[in-house]
């Protein structure tokens, strides 16, 4: 995942910062405990598509 790109894409249902898990491929909005996942190396920012994150993940 490209570094310039992780500072300029915003969570699509509350416009907040996303953070890449490299591990899972996903990108992850905490305010919302949300992760959108990659397909073939492209962000797919729709709310339909993310899923929820368990409180374990939640987790700081």
């Amino acid at each position: 995942m490209d570094h310039r790109l992780l500072e300029i894409i915003a969570c699509p249902v509350c416009n907040g910062k996303l953070y890449f898990n490299q591990e899972k491929q996903e990108l992850i909005c905490k305010t919302d405990s949300l992760a959108f996942p990659l397909r073939d190396g492209i962000p797919v920012l729709l709310e339909n598509e993310a899923r929820s994150l368990t409180a374990e993940e939640t987790r700081p």
